[in-house]
């Protein structure tokens, strides 16, 4: 009998996954980042692969993420996890390597080693966290705070006339031959975070068909950074962020998806 099917005979609404370590979480209360973690350690215990998989952090706010991780880790030099990924997996092909980075990372100083690894379609996963902001540094502009958007160093908002347009990273990776499923997310609702639940599962089980990349982006919040309670910063989300990044899957089985069909 297996993890799922023991929470059904038992009836358990929810139980604790014991991949998370007892490490108190050094995130800022209400931050997605937390959420995210919980998700991607209830996908890999209900697979059975805790044993098999290799995670990479880089420097942001997910540098201490192998913290709280109970499996493999490697820390990675800012914005390198996708090269380092791609080492592990050639050298440990069966094993399942993911790189769970933030937009600081993944789509400023880590944007070539972001692309050129999605375009070469290395067999692995992405879990990208993106919440407009630099949140571990002072809050600064990022390239996905979007236009009109707050920060330490756009304190009138984004004015894209002087500072140029957010980067859809994902749009844009979705594009390329290499990536096999493109997905984007949220977890600042249950049902969103049911859905972001999905994806990663799916960007997972994926790997065992060699097909290439996997790329789960999830819009989270930053409420310290843009200076709001958590459930001021979810609305203020949900209400702007998710306007300008729609949920949904971009790209399933190497097919992209037809805007406004996306689930």
């Amino acid at each position: 009998m297996n993890l799922e099917e023991i929470i059904r005979e038992e009836n358990i609404v929810y139980r604790r996954t014991p991949l998370l370590t007892d490490k108190a979480l050094s995130y800022c209360p209400g931050c997605g980042h937390g959420t995210t973690h919980r998700l991607i350690m209830e996908v890999i215990e209900e697979m059975g692969i805790q044993s098999d998989v290799i995670g990479i952090a880089p420097v942001g706010c997910s540098v201490l993420a192998y913290e709280f991780m109970d499996i493999d880790m490697i820390e990675a030099a800012h914005g390198r996890a996708p090269a380092v990924a791609t080492g592990i997996k050639r050298t440990w092909p069966g094993k399942y390597v993911f790189t769970y980075q933030g937009d600081g990372d993944l789509a400023a100083i880590g944007t070539s080693e972001t692309i050129h690894c999605c375009n070469r379609g290395e067999n692995i996963t992405i879990i990208f966290i993106n919440n407009g902001i630099y949140g571990m540094t002072g809050g600064q502009m990022a390239p996905t705070t979007i236009p009109g958007m707050k920060s330490s160093t756009s304190p009138f908002g984004r004015d894209t006339a002087m500072m140029g347009y957010p980067l859809k990273i994902t749009e844009l990776i979705a594009q390329l031959p290499g990536t096999y499923y493109v997905s984007r997310q949220s977890v600042h609702t249950p049902a969103s975070v049911r859905k972001a639940k999905k994806a990663i599962r799916k960007a997972f089980e994926n790997q065992k068909l060699n097909k290439g990349v996997s790329f789960v982006e999830v819009v989270s919040n930053c409420n310290s950074g843009w200076k709001m309670t958590p459930v001021q910063a979810n609305k203020w989300l949900e209400e702007n962020m998710l306007a300008y990044f729609p949920p949904g899957d971009l790209k399933v089985d190497g097919q992209l998806v037809e805007q406004g069909k996306t689930s």
